[in-house]
């Protein structure tokens, strides 16, 4: 470690964190500026050359390596290729299999997880699982975050979701509601990129698609097609009804809003930008067309022809081999490039985006507890050494924006404590942990898996990963006793559950097959292979938690964040509903059901004297969320720590409930709305 302490000049922002949370707000805020006459935020379009302008002084942290973060085109090309390359040689094809495994930022990994043996933590991977059941999902910390490996599924939140606690006795009310985030979920929609069919949704909700997305409104891009395997699963199914708690439900087979790139739809119109407008209460984002431009897709990072149409390639967790779908250096390209006068694009000097630089703690201001005064980071060398910088940036007159994942973001705020006085003795506390709430109501999708054999071939891996889900589970009256759920239709044959086609191979040479035995006994197997996949939506729970101890530190000195969890009666018995909804659908399409849980499976449970077994989403929220006020949350709507008027935490952590959407979607749409409020923030301060 170099002891010497580096002051880093100040910044009017600084964000931690280059996922899609922190992108988002960089790409908002470089396309506006302060406008030093009417002392407002305008947007760049309306700029003119007779009126002075202070541009935003934005410096961004990413934990992952300087790579990552080359987004000319050379150098993106190069890097995203040495992705592919490293994905190719991998065995086990997992979420983080393509990306670098880096002992200086460190990432959970699928591969790690295993059983927690009581009283003894799990410590093999990056998190410390203390149990008393494991935690399944992964994440990786690279330039762009995990969008780098997700599925690419945007389906928005149900009314219903924001309001849990009001409708069926769970959970907690969001402090927004459905209607409230509406306009944000399409500029979401268009940032990323959406390919569907609103007018092919259905849901199991009172409102019409009509009230549900708004008159007239469509996705951006034309809908991905159904795969032939869901075509045939849609034919068997269509107007047939699962029996539920004494209740019949009817089945919805809707294809899925995704976030890669498919035809333009013509009904969209033209490009569109978000714009700011002033007003005596602050900041409102709207949704503009750019006359003179049409819509279009945005390819490849280092080629914008590259990646226009989804190829069906089928690898899209872990890795798009051309970029068709999004993921958030896009955006972030859009923050560090702008169109100049010429209608070129030009390097923004006035955002730095810093890499191999793990923030790990922040500082409060001795005079004023309330600001947040210093943020601390260490930035590593190179990827083979542990050698590192120790750096401190002031932030007394900044706005400080901690972007990561919900593991991240907790893990810095309670590794961040401040001493105060209090009726004359010194109290120790925590950041923006008034309410005891960071790192708590840690949540994830449960995610069951069932499988087994079509009776005709449907051939898996035909187009991305998934292109349909059955939607009728995502709501209703149940929900006061069980979770809901979503069940995508999966593309994989068996890969996730039984690591087919590997084990399919080896499983008939050992009975012996050979030469054409061998290849029609994989041609039959493989061909009809079906992978039902439900996505249970877990409550809010305290002590399920992200926590710190200095007993478990990482190799740059910084805490691991150490993981209490388990599953309610609430989700283990929407588990034993959801398999006998997979029972009766299995039944009506004649599948031959191979679906087998083992006691030796790292996450499994006995419920009602049957073995379930689970796996994760890579949906984790829930870690610093918002609310109604300071008492029993983190954050207030807008993402502005209640404890800290100079911090922002946003991502997924804010998320009070999970619901039944995969939460990217979701999380973009209030990470963009949080941008009103830092907008006016910094005027306050540029005044």
């Amino acid at each position: 470690m170099n002891q010497t302490e580096k002051i880093q000049p100040k910044k009017d922002v600084i964000i931690v964190g280059t996922g899609i949370a922190g992108s988002l707000i960089a790409k908002l805020l470089t396309d506006h500026v302060f406008d030093t006459g009417t002392k407002k935020m305008i947007h760049r379009s309306e700029m003119n050359d007779s009126k002075t302008y202070k541009e935003l002084s934005i410096l961004m942290y990413e934990a992952g390596l300087e790579a990552g973060l080359e987004l000319d085109s050379a150098s993106s090309m190069v890097n995203y290729n040495d992705y592919i390359r490293k994905f190719y040689m991998e065995e086990a094809k997992v979420p983080n299999s393509p990306y670098p495994d880096l002992k200086q930022a460190p990432s959970p990994n699928v591969l790690d997880m295993q059983p927690i043996v009581q009283p003894f933590p799990d410590k093999k991977g990056y998190l410390v699982q203390l149990g008393p059941m494991p935690f399944a999902s992964d994440a990786i910390r690279v330039g762009g975050g995990t969008t780098l490996h997700w599925l690419g599924t945007t389906p928005r939140m149900l009314p219903n979701d924001f309001r849990l606690k009001e409708k069926y006795g769970r959970g907690m009310d969001w402090p927004i509601d459905y209607d409230i985030l509406k306009p944000y979920y399409e500029m979401a929609e268009f940032e990323i990129g959406v390919s569907g069919n609103v007018a092919a949704q259905e849901y199991p909700i009172k409102e019409s698609m009509e009230e549900y997305y708004g008159k007239d409104y469509v996705f951006p891009m034309d809908e991905i097609p159904q795969s032939y395997m869901d075509n045939q699963i849609i034919k068997g199914l269509s107007g047939t009804s699962v029996q539920l708690n004494f209740e019949n439900i009817p089945l919805m087979m809707v294809p899925s809003p995704q976030g890669r790139n498919s035809t333009p739809n013509i009904a969209y119109g033209k490009a569109k930008l978000i714009k700011a407008n002033s007003s005596e209460s602050g900041y409102k984002l709207s949704l503009n067309n750019i006359e003179n431009e049409e819509y279009k897709a945005l390819g490849a990072v280092w080629n914008p022809y590259q990646g226009e149409r989804c190829e069906g390639n089928a690898s899209c967790v872990p890795i798009c081999p051309v970029q068709a779908k999004y993921n958030a250096l896009k955006t972030l390209k859009k923050a560090l490039y702008k169109v100049n006068k010429n209608k070129n694009l030009q390097r923004n000097p006035h955002i730095q985006v810093q890499a191999q630089s793990v923030v790990y703690k922040l500082s409060v201001n001795q005079h004023d507890h309330d600001k947040i005064s210093k943020v601390h980071l260490r930035r590593y060398i190179s990827k083979e050494k542990t050698d590192f910088i120790e750096e401190v940036i002031d932030t007394n007159d900044s706005i400080v924006i901690l972007a990561a994942n919900a593991f991240e973001n907790p893990k810095i705020l309670l590794n961040s404590k401040y001493t105060v006085i209090q009726d004359g003795q010194k109290v120790e506390k925590t950041v923006a942990n008034n309410s005891d709430q960071v790192g708590r109501n840690l949540m994830d999708h449960m995610v069951m898996l069932t499988w087994g054999l079509f009776p005709d071939p449907v051939y898996s891996y035909r187009g991305p990963g998934s292109t349909t889900n059955i939607s009728s589970f995502r709501d209703g009256n149940f929900r006061s006793d069980f979770s809901a759920w979503i069940s995508p239709l999966d593309n994989w044959g068996w890969s996730w559950p039984t690591f087919s086609p590997g084990s399919d191979l080896s499983e008939f040479l050992g009975q012996g097959l050979f030469g054409e035995k061998l290849k029609e006994a994989l041609a039959y197997r493989l061909s009809r292979q079906v992978l039902f996949h439900f996505e249970i939506e877990q409550l809010p729970n305290p002590n399920n938690r992200v926590t710190i101890n200095d007993q478990y530190l990482d190799v740059l000195g910084i805490p691991r964040p150490v993981i209490n969890y388990e599953l309610t009666d609430y989700e283990m018995r929407a588990m034993e509903q959801a398999k006998l909804a997979s029972d009766q659908m299995f039944k009506r399409l004649g599948i031959d059901d191979f679906t087998k849980y083992n006691a030796t499976d790292n996450n499994t449970f006995i419920y009602n004297n049957v073995r379930y077994s689970y796996n994760g989403a890579g949906h984790i929220v829930g870690t610093h969320r918002m609310g109604h006020d300071a008492s029993d949350s983190v954050t207030n709507s807008y993402c502005k720590a209640w404890d800290h008027p100079n911090l922002y935490i946003v991502g997924a952590g804010n998320m009070t409930t999970l619901g039944t959407s995969n939460p990217t979607l979701t999380l973009s749409a209030f990470t963009i709305r949080s941008v009103e409020s830092i907008l006016k923030d910094l005027e306050n301060i540029l005044k």
